[in-house]
């Protein structure tokens, strides 16, 4: 059961930042695309924006991609860990702990999440244990 527990939580994660990564650099699922996003960035004082929307993209693309096939999880975790520092640096850090209040809570447990799946590993679905890596 621990390792379907872990498959759920891998697809969780997975999906939410294939999504988001999805959106910055496609505009798929609502999103701007990556001038869209550039422009927002820049607006809230990110620049040079559209260069940061293109690396959150990819690095949340790859990182959900990475979780979903359960493939090398410390090199996911630490481009969740660069995007969710960001994102409580420039946006939701000064607004407090509430995710109801804009702040940082969400951004946080994402974080907590992707650092402990590294730690603890992705179970026996994944493409890391069939690949015996």
């Amino acid at each position: 059961m621990i390792d379907l527990g872990l498959l759920i939580i891998r697809i969780m994660v997975g999906i939410v930042f294939f999504y988001y990564g999805s959106q910055k650099l496609f505009g798929w699922f609502g999103g701007y695309g990556i001038k869209g996003t550039g422009g927002w960035f820049e607006s809230v004082g990110i620049k040079p924006g559209n260069a940061i929307a293109l690396f959150s993209g990819l690095a949340e693309l790859v990182s959900g991609i990475l979780f979903i096939l359960g493939l090398f999880l410390p090199i996911a975790a630490v481009l969740i860990t660069i995007v969710m520092l960001g994102a409580i640096v420039k946006v939701h850090g000064p607004k407090g702990f509430a995710n109801a209040d804009g702040g940082f809570e969400y951004n946080l447990m994402l974080i907590v999440i992707a650092i402990g799946m590294a730690l603890i590993g992705p179970g026996a679905y994944s493409l890391h244990d069939y690949l015996n890596f």
